[in-house]
């Protein structure tokens, strides 16, 4: 940490205004850090249509409508992985799935079974953008292949596909919805 002070000339002490941290280079050299704000630049979306802005509207809505569950399911899961690595029999780990099933259906089962499908393949898709691995993968891992395999079969029969991934160049607009949404409210996500 370095003093800033005011510049000085002739007798006495330099006034200091500030402190600042500094990196000291392997040529010897200090180099202070100083904060940088951070700069949103957007710039003025032109809609081509009517339908098109409605569209977008609509994607807005039904993904800021699911990113909490999405959130939920990240730290849930997380809070899950820390649990299980403390435990040392498959009865306790089951234990634990179970409770963490139940719970999951207690809290948002009847909200969840209201989302209309394309809230239904957003929220998937930003489970795997939240959690890094796919609704079949945690699944898998926490109920088998067999139960995995069944939940995916129902979700095809709604039109869903459990393994669907997230890819930010792919669904960019997804991905844009979400950054501006960030801005104003920050998101942990520890896998991006």
């Amino acid at each position: 940490m370095s003093l800033l002070t005011l510049p000085h000339y002739g007798d006495g002490k330099p006034e200091v205004v500030g402190y600042y941290l500094t990196t000291k280079l392997e040529s010897g050299e200090e180099v202070p850090w100083f904060p940088i704000e951070t700069v949103v630049v957007k710039a003025r979306r032109e809609w081509k249509s009517a339908a098109e802005r409605e569209q977008y509207l609509r994607l807005k809505r039904n993904v800021l409508r699911v990113l909490p569950y999405a959130i939920y399911a990240q730290k849930r899961y997380e809070q899950l992985d820390r649990d299980l690595a403390l435990v040392s029999s498959k009865k306790e780990e089951k234990k634990l799935i179970e409770a963490c099933e139940d719970e999951i259906k207690d809290k948002i089962h009847n909200e969840v079974k209201n989302l209309s499908v394309s809230q239904g393949k957003i929220l998937i898709k930003l489970i795997e953008r939240q959690t890094g691995s796919t609704s079949y993968e945690l699944v898998k891992s926490m109920k088998g292949s067999v139960r995995a395999f069944v939940y995916q079969g129902v979700a095809r029969v709604f039109g869903h596909n459990l393994k669907t991934t997230y890819d930010p160049q792919e669904d960019f607009v997804i991905e844009n919805i979400i950054r501006e949404y960030e801005s104003v409210r920050p998101i942990n996500k520890p896998y991006q």
